[in-house]
C-alpha cells in the first residue's frame, strides 16, 4: 500500500534586487507533491478540484487539469490538520507539468490569525509524526 509522500520543507533567501533597499524573507513553503487536496470556488460559483503542490503563508502552488485565467479572483478550501482553511487567492500565470497544469497563485485580503494558523499547521507538517 503506497503512503502520500512526506511533505518537504524548503526555504530560499529572499530574493535580492541592487533597486531593492529592504529585504523581506521570504516565508517558508512546505512541498505537499499533491496529498492535500483543495476545492477552488470560481467567481461563476462553480468549483474545480486541485492538489496543494506546494503551500506558504503567502500562496502556493496547485496542480490544476485546466489553467484558470491569471489573476483570476478564487476562494481555495482544504483542510490542513484538523483545520480548514477558506481563503481568498488570486491565479498567476500556469505552467504546463506532466500531470496538467502547476498553477501559482497569491492569497489575498489574508487576516494576520488567518496567517499564524495556516503557519501553525504548515509548520506541524513538519514534525515526525508517532508511529501508531
Amino acid at each position: 500500500m503506497s503512503q502520500a509522500p512526506e511533505p518537504a520543507l524548503e526555504s530560499s533567501p529572499a530574493n535580492s534586487s541592487a533597486n531593492s533597499p529592504t529585504l523581506t524573507p521570504r516565508p517558508f513553503r512546505v512541498k505537499l507533491r499533491g496529498s492535500i487536496l483543495t476545492l477552488i470556488g470560481l467567481p461563476n460559483k462553480r468549483q474545480v478540484r486541485g492538489k496543494l503542490h506546494q503551500l506558504s503563508t503567502t500562496g502556493g502552488l496547485v496542480n490544476v487539469e485546466k489553467p484558470l485565467d491569471e489573476k483570476l479572483q478564487v476562494e481555495f478550501v482544504f483542510h490542513l490538520g484538523e483545520t480548514t482553511i477558506r481563503e481568498k487567492a488570486e491565479m498567476m500565470f500556469p505552467m504546463w507539468a506532466t500531470q496538467g497544469w502547476l498553477q501559482p497563485f497569491r492569497f489575498v485580503g489574508i487576516t494576520e490569525a488567518n496567517q499564524r494558523i495556516l503557519e501553525t499547521n504548515l509548520r506541524a507538517l513538519m514534525r515526525p509524526q508517532p508511529e501508531p
